[in-house]
């Protein structure tokens, strides 16, 4: 059993100074998790920690999906000689989309989210009855078990102040099973603390650097809680546009070294990002969460595809120098505090091979086919994503001008996020959420087109749990009725077997072959793309975008094969790319 008091962790009697790294098992290969895994041991931690992605697992209502990862990650965490610590939410922000909150259950309960509103809980209890008994089952003491702490929510007190509604989560982990301590985690903030902990759970604190302050603040509330950094941001996460993220390597071992200095249990934030396949990637708004007032009306910024977040194993899962400055700060205060530095087993760990590369090479695309959207839907407005249906992909939008009208300018209303306008059949302007476009006229009788693209969903503060779509389309004041809405999932592939030889452009899937005699890990560019979606053998890479700063996408070996190999493009912009390169090393910028 886990045990502590102000001055620390004990573990089943004996004195323990938890030493952990974050990895998502959803942002990695489960084939790649033993690599992984042993890299984490091999740096001297002895605890890995996960977030749960609720939408990940329950995309639409009562439909669960990919359950048993957790158990298998939480199971290859024990022979890898790692406990565990799980962090299910229901709200886990983590850069994903919607924080991890399903996008079908915000569009219903509204701002009632993360809070005590009876049909947002009855939601939240129905996926952990489900979800729960993998945890369970798992926890220190039982046979095979890892599980050393279990989180309620996360960082509520950025949030809000329901007391009831964080009653309810701790209290039903309680009754359904959850022995080992709960534990919350906010910024080290007097109003985050008195907003987000829980009497009688303990209270940890996420912060990058000045860790005596951070802990002095955690101590004022809790002077019987022993001091734990649950998030230490040794790296940053990535928007599209934006710089790329690195954080100074001794600047980071420095803030570590006194984080355990000062008595304190730690969690690298990340050990070990990753990648957002799919269209999993969250979004934030400028400047938050620290320095912005008003988020609603800051420029809303997508997150990358890649979540390498300049972590000690970069998303190929290969040491960075964080990784070597890292392991030697642990492995100086294990000699200093041998009483205190134990694992889960005694094996000499090692940091594995790192897979093969494939050399650098160009795949033509030769083939095309048209988007393969299904029937459309009727109605006087043009209906959301999560009307639809839609968690994430692409709606297609076709109204008609009223015949009696005059060229009049067309106004495009609550776009998220992106959109190829089209007038009387002719590409007439590239939108994009928050960006002011160029003057669009219609006249009567002209059909308006909207290819319109969702994004991420924002993953923190007020904003969680908007929709996705368009409001409406005005011609002049006039609001344009009569909408027919076709609506197309991107993840997997959608299938069609049309393909035919052509030259590739916008809104058409292009593919090319990759003949491989032995696979490896890649990083695939497309250099004359603009901006959209990559697949590999069906399996969604995510988007690429010619803004950056991230230039190339993580191919893991485990999706590739021996023999014939297909890539296939959505180019969503106005390039027509005609290749795909394959590089040997990562550019993220």
């Amino acid at each position: 059993m886990l045990t502590y008091d102000s001055t620390g962790f004990r573990l089943d009697g004996r004195p323990l100074r938890i030493l952990s790294g974050a990895m998502h098992y959803f942002r990695t290969r489960p084939e790649q998790w033993p690599a992984r895994l042993a890299a984490l041991r091999a740096m001297g931690l002895n605890t890995v920690e996960t977030y749960v992605p609720w939408n990940l697992h329950e995309p639409s209502p009562g439909r669960f999906e990919r359950l048993d990862e957790l158990g298998a990650f939480l199971d290859e965490a024990h022979r890898q000689g790692l406990w565990t610590i799980v962090r299910p939410g229901p709200y886990i922000c983590a850069e994903w989309d919607n924080g991890g909150l399903p996008g079908w259950l915000t569009a219903k309960v509204g701002r009632r989210a993360r809070t005590s509103d009876p049909e947002y809980l009855a939601a939240v209890d129905a996926f952990f009855d489900v979800l729960l008994p993998q945890v369970v089952d798992r926890q220190w003491g039982r046979p095979g078990g890892t599980v050393l702490m279990v989180q309620v929510e996360n960082e509520y007190g950025s949030f809000g102040s329901d007391r009831v509604y964080l009653d309810h989560l701790a209290r039903g982990l309680r009754e359904r099973g959850v022995t080992v301590p709960l534990f919350t985690s906010d910024g080290p903030e007097d109003h985050m603390l008195g907003g987000g902990t829980v009497p009688g759970v303990l209270a940890t604190v996420n912060f990058g650097s000045d860790p005596e302050a951070a802990f002095e603040t955690l101590r004022r509330h809790r002077p019987q809680d022993p001091p734990f950094c649950m998030e230490f941001w040794n790296g940053w996460f990535d928007h599209w546009a934006k710089p790329h993220h690195t954080r100074d390597t001794a600047d980071a071992a420095d803030s570590l070294r006194r984080i355990l200095a000062a008595g304190g249990s730690v969690n690298l934030y990340m050990a070990h990002g990753g990648t957002n396949f799919g269209t999993t990637a969250g979004a934030n708004h400028e400047d938050a969460p620290f320095n912005s007032t008003d988020w609603t009306h800051s420029p809303y910024q997508p997150t990358t595809t890649s979540y390498d977040y300049d972590a000690a194993l970069d998303e190929r899962g290969l040491p960075s120098a964080k990784f070597d400055a890292f392991r030697q700060v642990i492995a100086d205060f294990a000699a200093e505090n041998p009483s205190l530095v134990h694992y889960l087993d005694d094996r000499v760990a090692e940091l594995p091979a790192a897979a093969p590369v494939l050399g650098g090479r160009d795949v033509a695309l030769t083939e095309i086919a048209e988007l393969p959207f299904g029937d459309a839907v009727a109605s006087p407005v043009p209906p959301l994503f999560e009307e639809l249906g839609l968690e994430q992909g692409l709606v297609r939008y076709t109204t008609t001008v009223p015949a009696i009208s005059d060229a009049q300018p067309l106004t495009v209303e609550g776009l998220r996020d992106r959109a190829a306008l089209k007038v009387a059949g002719k590409h007439a302007a590239s939108l994009e959420r928050g960006v002011a476009a160029e003057s669009v006229t219609a006249t009567g009788g002209d059909q308006v087109t909207l290819l319109v693209e969702s994004l991420g969903r924002v993953n923190y503060g007020p904003l969680v749990g908007e929709t996705k779509g368009i409001t409406g389309v005005r011609h002049e004041r006039q609001y344009l009725h009569g909408w027919h809405a076709q609506p197309l999932a991107l993840d997997p592939l959608p299938p069609t077997t049309a393909y035919a030889a052509g030259d590739p452009g916008p809104e058409l899937l292009a593919r090319g072959t990759l003949h491989l005699d032995a696979t490896g890990d890649t990083f695939l560019a497309v250099p004359d793309g603009d901006h959209g979606y990559l697949w590999v053998n069906g399996f969604l890479l995510g988007r690429y975008d010619r803004r950056g700063p991230q230039v190339t996408l993580y191919c893991p070996q485990p999706l590739l094969h021996e023999g014939a190999n297909t890539l296939t493009l959505l180019e969503l912009g106005q390039a027509s790319p005609s290749r795909i390169e394959l590089h040997e090393a990562p550019n993220l910028g």
